[in-house]
């Protein structure tokens, strides 16, 4: 592999074939869960924010539909059935080097379940807007600012 000024970036480039690597942006998915003026939230068992709060959420596998990520991943770390309503917003940048380039954050309800944390989650709970926990992410931060 060479490296090689492609389509306007520092490219991977086999010098025998001339293919070119493109990176893929990772792709995570949220939910964003109210109940009057009180949110859900899972707190982290894992590096990097581990012990501070965040929406639930996760990475998109590939061929899945996003909304369909984020109620499966509501439903492994916190135990609730939820219905995706719309798409609330979408922010860009990467804040770790594991982490997601972009993060689609919606709108849901609970349908069922029994809340109890699992999967990366040791903890979840509802909390007033007013008396939120430390939170992990600037992506979780600016979703609960609006």
């Amino acid at each position: 592999m060479t490296h090689e000024e492609k389509f306007g970036s520092m490219r991977p480039v086999c010098p025998q074939c001339g293919w070119i690597h493109f990176q893929d942006p990772k792709v995570a998915a949220a939910v964003l869960i109210e109940d009057g003026s009180r949110v859900l939230l899972v707190r982290r068992v894992n590096e990097p924010f581990r012990g501070m709060w965040t929406l639930p959420a996760g990475f998109v596998n590939g061929g899945e539909n996003p909304a369909e990520a984020a109620a499966r991943e509501c439903l492994e770390e916190t135990g609730l059935s939820t219905r995706v309503t719309r798409v609330f917003d979408i922010i860009s940048g990467r804040e770790h080097e594991r982490g997601a380039d972009f993060i689609i954050v919606y709108l849901a309800e609970v349908i069922g379940g029994v809340m109890s944390p699992a999967d990366d989650a040791d903890a979840v709970e509802w909390f007033e807007r007013e008396n939120l926990p430390p939170l992990a992410f600037r992506a979780t931060q600016q979703v609960l600012q609006k």
